[in-house]
């Protein structure tokens, strides 16, 4: 997708150097290896890298266009848009292409389960409206990765795009929405995860609600504690969702899924009620679907349609991911990343998988601040009260997930203290055996897909 030049200059408030033989439009890369001939090539600084280095690597592959935030860079005869910062002029440009969309934008955030709710919802959508829906790819869910996307996919081929945004500092989640300007905000929850870098629980949920300030339609979770504090701040009423056993009262329109089997719509007027076939493991991703059909609802897919869809959902890979080793024990990989809610849900989910035995490998969570030890105390206590048989711990804060899961009870013997996860893979080798479930889960940065990587080498 193409902007034309003058709304690009008028975006960015750039100052042009050798205007003559400026292309009509710009079609905008940041990488020379994905370069083609014609594009302009706006130069990005990372930690690692600085984009203005690949300026004649650009021009020589064809660039007809150059966007920099140092002139010295420029090129004799290359069109070149130099602005005060090349980070904030993708962003005002991937919000002015937003501007010319005219389809619907949904933005999902939230400590838990944002990533799960963006498939969930695109597979319900797909449905519907075929490949005229896209959403953002992977974890790409910063200024970059959203602004990218929305300036490869803000087009008429689409009618929907669902929009993933992450947060890593104090207000992130409104300058996203400053750039994608979401009609629909689905909101999943307000956890712990983060913490550390945000300063307080308070910034948190001050950040992500920052997803509404653009004045977005709310979707909220009816059982998480911050949504039902702060509801009333929104300027219209929220549509909220929730998963359970039991029927839960808002006074507004509701999307409930009871059990696995039923799902409810409730508003001011009526209440219809659906016989469902969920698939999915787990009350929290339960959670996560409703979220997801309250969004497809207002987006306006029909009920049957959903209801038709439901049973053929997929979660994403990483989020309690069954990995089958012939002859040898199974793998729940549910290691994307961790916090305390995720961890504690997915214990509770694991203690539902059929075997003879289970194994439990924490490596730890991480990012969560001065409550750090006080999590992972509980995530112990709640291993021992959730039947597991071996907790294998490592990482941080593993005296912590010892004192836990011995407070409640847990015998020594049970507990296997880990350092490597070479540790982790000769331990299953050993001692694991076919009946066994092996649920793998910790944060990124103990980066436990070495595991997985190294049982289907050593035990497949």
């Amino acid at each position: 997708m193409s902007l034309p030049f003058d709304v690009a200059v008028r975006a960015t408030d750039a100052r042009v150097l050798e205007p003559n033989g400026a292309p009509g439009e710009l079609r905008i890369v940041t990488d020379t290896r994905v370069l083609q001939t014609g594009d302009a090539f706006l130069a990005l600084r990372g930690d690692r890298f600085d984009g203005h280095d690949y300026v004649a690597q650009a021009v020589a592959k064809g660039a007809r266009a150059l966007i920099v935030d140092d002139a010295a860079v420029a090129v004799a005869g290359v069109t070149t848009l130099v602005v005060a910062d090349t980070l904030a002029a993708y962003m005002a440009l991937a919000r002015a292409m937003r501007e010319t969309f005219a389809g619907q934008v949904v933005g999902i955030t939230g400590s838990v389960g944002k990533t799960t709710t963006k498939e969930l919802l695109l597979q319900l959508l797909i449905g519907s409206r075929g490949d005229r829906v896209a959403a953002s790819p992977a974890n790409e869910n910063n200024e970059i990765g959203v602004s990218k996307f929305l300036l490869a996919n803000a087009d008429a081929s689409h009618d929907v795009l669902v929009v993933e945004m992450g947060a890593r500092h104090f207000e992130d989640i409104a300058a996203l929405v400053r750039v994608a300007g979401p009609d629909i905000g689905v909101l999943t929850n307000v956890g712990e995860a983060h913490v550390e870098i945000m300063g307080s629980r308070e910034r948190l949920a001050q950040t992500k609600w920052g997803l509404f300030s653009g004045g977005a339609l709310a979707i909220l979770n009816a059982r998480d504690e911050v949504s039902l504090q702060r509801a009333p701040s929104l300027t219209q009423a929220p549509h909220w969702f929730a998963a359970g056993d039991d029927r839960i009262s808002t006074g507004g329109r509701t999307t409930l899924i009871l059990g696995k089997a039923r799902l409810l719509e409730i508003d001011s007027h009526e209440t219809v009620e659906r016989a469902i076939d969920v698939a999915l493991p787990g009350l929290h991703n339960r959670a996560n679907l409703a979220a997801a059909v309250a969004a497809a609802r207002e987006l306006g897919v029909d009920l049957d349609t959903i209801v038709e869809t439901i049973p053929r959902l997929r979660l994403p890979p990483g989020r309690f991911e069954r990995i089958a080793i012939e002859g040898r024990p199974s793998i729940v990989y549910d290691a994307y990343n961790a916090n305390l809610t995720g961890t504690l849900a997915a214990l509770e989910t694991f203690a539902d998988e059929p075997a003879d035995r289970h194994l439990v490998v924490l490596a730890g969570m991480a990012e969560l601040g001065e409550e750090a030890p006080e999590m992972h105390r509980r995530v112990g206590e709640a291993a021992a009260a959730s039947d597991v048989d071996v907790f294998l711990i490592g990482g941080a804060f593993v005296d912590d997930l010892e004192r836990g899961a011995r407070d409640a009870g847990f015998s020594a013997e049970r507990i296997v203290r880990f350092a490597t996860n070479e540790d982790v893979v000769r331990w299953i080798a050993r001692n694991a055996v076919p009946g066994d479930a092996v649920l793998l889960k910790g944060s990124r940065v103990y980066k436990l897909e070495e595991v997985v990587e190294r049982l289907r080498g050593d035990l497949g």
